[in-house]
């Protein structure tokens, strides 16, 4: 059992998910942009697969990274993420994500979001 099942096997669920979900966010920071992270999205999905939140954080970082590096994503992917994962790509989706820029500038969930898209997309057409 990896480290990551045995934390989640804690009695303590909500702590169990909170360290998960940061040691999750941590590597999948470091990895989006690397060939291995295929491999280890596929492993800690299989770990994850029965606690919703960590599943959701997970798919949620795939988006991003297909956002990212122009991979295949859709709008209605990117317009039904959370708050967190529509605010990082408006802030940090790389030069070449303006079509999700653009998405996120008009139909982004809340003010916040729609504005760092405009102005994450004025940035890029500027520069």
């Amino acid at each position: 059992m990896s480290i990551r099942g045995r934390v989640l096997g804690d009695p303590d669920r909500v702590m169990a998910e909170a360290a998960v979900v940061r040691h999750l966010d941590r590597r999948a920071a470091q990895l989006w942009p690397e060939p291995a992270w295929e491999e280890w999205a596929a492993a800690v999905g299989r770990v994850v697969a029965r606690r919703p939140f960590l599943v959701r954080r997970l798919k949620e970082w795939s988006l991003f990274r297909a956002v990212s590096l122009q991979l295949p994503w859709s709008s209605e992917d990117l317009l039904a993420s959370s708050d967190w994962l529509q605010l990082k790509a408006a802030a940090g989706a790389g030069p070449d994500a303006l079509g999700a820029l653009d998405v996120l500038a008009e139909g982004g969930r809340t003010k916040r979001i729609r504005n760092a898209a405009r102005a994450g997309r004025a940035r890029r057409t500027e520069g």
